[in-house]
């Protein structure tokens, strides 16, 4: 949950950077996407307990239809009234940001919308889930980097500059590089179940260089963002004290001979991720 509004927050500094930060708008764009993550988390348990991927042989938590707490017809239920909560407050923060008079701009963010709900469900939810071609990687950069922080910067201000990517990469690389540490804690089961996943198609060695880059070029992503706005103090650069327990967790995941081994690493990094989001915002503000 803390990952999801990652992005979402630095929208929000990069804002109060330009002086067009809405606290309304802040608030309804972290429910928005908190209850769009709640959908994702709902529906890929769904795709995965209704094919069998979610069996004995996963390692992590258990699911919801894994270990029996509720049926897949009960959670089918729970995503569709999710997924009316979810439009709901989508077209209540589109309204807010944009009013009647951009009526462009509403549309285009409606589809934008749309578009969230159905990548929050389709991850592993149907016959050509995206999250069994090895494109779960794709969406996640997009969705919980570009689309999060330049598509929440655009709420407050209706245009965004170009720099803004910078950090929009780095939340997306960093968020991409949970779900690679899911992948390889998975590879196995992943493997039997023909889920095929980044990892699975790239093999265990060449996924942990793929692993580094997710976590290193965020970083010079970062400090290039610095250089472009003239950053350059040393409170411009706290951001950098979330990278140490993100480089340290390069270090566990090319040490890793387990797979099982890896399932703390994801909540570190996700929740260094939130860390980063967090500084980066303030060394922008100070």
């Amino acid at each position: 949950m803390p990952l999801s509004i990652s992005g979402i927050i630095v929208a929000g500094f990069l804002a109060q950077f330009t002086g067009v930060f809405n606290l309304l708008i802040f608030v309804l764009s972290i429910l928005v996407t908190l209850s769009f993550q709640i959908l994702s988390n709902y529906a890929n348990d769904y795709g995965d307990g209704v094919k069998g991927t979610d069996n004995e042989n996963r390692i992590g938590p258990a699911r919801a239809i894994q270990s029996g707490a509720i049926s897949p017809r009960q959670l089918k239920k729970v995503i569709v009234i999710n997924g009316f909560v979810s439009a709901i407050l989508s077209l209540t923060l589109i309204y807010v940001s944009f009013g009647r008079e951009n009526l462009l701009l509403t549309l285009a963010f409606i589809g934008l919308g749309a578009a969230s709900i159905w990548a929050a469900i389709r991850y592993t939810v149907g016959e050509k889930a995206y999250g069994y071609r090895g494109l779960g990687d794709v969406f996640v950069f997009l969705f919980f980097g570009l689309v999060s922080v330049l598509g929440g910067y655009f709420l407050y201000a209706e245009n965004f500059q170009i720099a803004f990517v910078l950090p929009g990469v780095s939340i997306g690389l960093l968020s991409t590089a949970v779900l690679n540490l899911n992948n390889l804690r998975d590879r196995d089961s992943d493997k039997i179940s023909n889920k095929i996943t980044v990892v699975v198609s790239l093999g265990v060695k060449r996924a942990k260089i793929y692993h580094t880059l997710l976590v290193l070029i965020p970083l010079l992503s970062s400090l290039a963002f610095n250089y472009v706005y003239d950053l350059l103090a040393f409170q411009n650069f706290i951001y950098l004290i979330a990278f140490l327990p993100l480089i340290r967790n390069l270090v566990v995941v090319w040490n890793n001979t387990e797979a099982v081994d890896l399932d703390p690493e994801l909540k570190k990094v996700a929740l260094s991720t939130f860390l980063y989001s967090l500084l980066f915002g303030i060394s922008i503000s100070l």
